[in-house]
């Protein structure tokens, strides 16, 4: 299993400017603050592999793309896609998985506790 990396924020109008996937990926990388290489080597992906899916040569492998975006934090690459499928990338929200969701209950029950006790100092 991969590392998921922090979220990085990545706007939908970078990523229409995009014109090809390939561009999307390289924005993936560049939010990121990663260089082709440094995500080569960490998820021992070939190098001419990923330089053919920069160039649009070779269609890219789900699990591998999954693993860059996973490891870069950001979806560039997925954004791009649906957006060329004519999709509203404003329109589109992320689902909490299961860790979010467990945070913003902890989150909730302890304002809870704090509104209790506040009311009791009262």
């Amino acid at each position: 299993m991969h590392q998921v990396a922090l979220p990085v924020e990545v706007s939908p109008a970078e990523v229409i400017r995009k014109p090809t996937l390939g561009a999307a990926l390289d924005l993936c990388l560049e939010v990121a603050g990663f260089e082709p290489k440094q995500v080569q080597g960490a998820l021992k992906l070939d190098k001419a592999q990923f330089s053919r899916w920069q160039s649009g040569q070779e269609g890219v492998n789900w699990p591998k793309l999954e693993a860059v975006m996973d490891h870069c934090g950001n979806d560039a690459p997925l954004l791009w896609m649906v957006h060329r499928r004519h999709y509203d990338l404003t329109a589109m929200r992320k689902l909490e998985n299961e860790l979010e969701r467990e945070n913003r209950k902890l989150r909730e029950e302890n304002a809870a506790f704090r509104r209790i006790l506040t009311g009791s100092q009262a």
